[in-house]
């Protein structure tokens, strides 16, 4: 190592420091409790604070309080003295409340969220399962089996001298295929099997997302979420995302037969076996994670294979998708609305069977779920009803001040805990 690195890193964040704007305004809301969890009836109260340079001269904070991020309760101002206020509220049942605040500066305008949730262990889903849910579903899988998965590995040399990476082609259903990147540790032996599901958008697959793992100690599969080659240049990507896959989530949402989403779901099907019959898994272990569609595609993916041991789903999408008809926003991809020249009763009619919160009961396997409470792209309240539909251990890491995007440090804490027991075989260290 270089003696003098460590002073080159320190000047450099002398310099970077001194080059730092000043901190701009922003509104800060604190709640009561820590994690912002109330039993029903109980009083929740936020501390607002207006901070930054010229913060003081400004009088009053807006604010529009929504249950369930739905139902305007009411709106108002807060008078703010020395740059604070307080807001109290409370829901009288199960539910979650989501405040949006605004200020007004000289220059421009500023806003915020904060949230709550009030007994949210007994939130239920809007709509009961459909009748036959696990029939179609059953029905699917018998219909995937039916085309055999003819995998075909592409070894290639990424310049890692501890593991082995692949490319990997299968096939899929109605003549589609599946693409992903599998990666080992590279000496003899059986290994723990972790397959990577991914969120929403259309882009390539980076190698840094798996190899750091087959280094750990797993036997990792990353796949496409589409039927899409996985390193391909962006512009590849982007001519897609304009052309054929532009708003690939309403594609065929109007029937639960021709959902973009049938593929996808019956691709981590796929996957899941695939590593289940690889001579180097150590026939044990076998997780699943991803977050936003990938965290949908997650709790999936254990309902329907019956080997997945543990499963890690961060801000999970496709929760409670019939939302609105209990008074809830409905989360991503937002079906609910997504009706345009559609029969919208056939658009939610379809859409409970792919509802991550129907799949939900069928999971018996141990599963940590990260929620923010002021996430608009999937709402808290889809996914408690999700989370407290799941059958086997669970811990739900609930962040107060997180959205979709943002700090999500407290779930990513957690399931790198749990993911440093489950490559050594231990069982999955459930919070409680």
């Amino acid at each position: 190592m270089n003696l003098r690195t460590p002073l080159r890193l320190a000047l450099a964040a002398v310099a970077v420091t001194s080059l730092r704007p000043i901190a701009a305004q922003e509104i800060v809301a604190t709640a009561s409790k820590p994690q912002a969890v109330y039993a029903a009836g109980e009083t929740a109260r936020w501390e607002i604070e207006l901070r930054g340079p010229g913060a003081e001269g400004v009088a009053d904070v807006r604010y529009v309080l929504k249950q369930n991020g739905l139902k305007v309760l009411r709106e108002g101002a807060l008078t703010l003295t020395a740059g604070k206020a307080a807001l109290e509220a409370k829901l009288d049942e199960p539910g979650t409340l989501l405040v949006e605040l605004k200020a007004k500066l000289p220059a421009r305008e500023i806003s915020a969220l904060a949230g709550a949730a009030f007994s949210p262990s007994r939130i239920a889903p809007s709509l009961p399962r459909p009748a036959d849910f696990d029939a179609f579903w059953k029905a699917k899988l018998a219909d995937l089996a039916r085309v055999p998965a003819n995998p075909v590995l592409e070894p290639v040399d990424i310049g890692r001298s501890g593991i082995e990476y692949y490319k990997l082609r299968m096939d899929n259903i109605r003549g589609s295929h599946i693409y992903g990147q599998l990666a080992r540790p590279k000496r003899p032996g059986n290994f723990p099997a972790l397959l990577i599901v991914q969120w929403a958008g259309v882009y390539p697959l980076q190698r840094d997302w798996i190899q750091w793992r087959a280094e750990s100690g797993w036997l990792v599969l990353d796949i496409q979420a589409h039927d899409l080659p996985i390193d391909q240049p962006q512009a590849f990507y982007d001519e897609q995302s304009r052309g054929p896959l532009a708003g690939y989530p309403a594609i065929g949402n109007d029937d639960r037969e021709s959902s973009y989403f049938l593929r996808m779901y019956l691709s981590c099907y796929r996957a899941a076996e695939y590593l289940t019959q690889r001579p180097d898994w150590d026939g044990k272990v076998l997780v699943v994670t991803g977050g936003s569609q990938g965290g949908l595609q997650t709790i999936v993916t254990a309902a329907l294979h019956p080997k997945i041991t543990a499963g890690a789903a961060d801000v999970p999408a496709g929760c409670d998708l019939n939302g609105p008809d209990a008074g809830r926003a409905a989360g991503w991809p937002m079906w609910y609305w997504a009706t345009e020249g559609k029969d919208a009763a056939k658009v939610r009619a379809a859409s409970r069977y792919y509802d991550v919160v129907n799949f939900a009961p069928r999971v018996k396997c141990p599963i940590v779920v990260g929620l923010g409470l002021v996430d608009v792209t999937c709402p808290a309240p889809g996914v408690f009803a999700m989370t407290n539909a799941l059958k086997g251990p669970k811990e739900v890491v609930v962040m107060p001040t997180t959205g979709h995007g943002g700090d999500h440090g407290a779930y990513s804490k957690r399931c790198e805990a749990w993911f440093a027991d489950l490559v050594k075989g231990l069982p999955a260290p459930v919070a409680r």
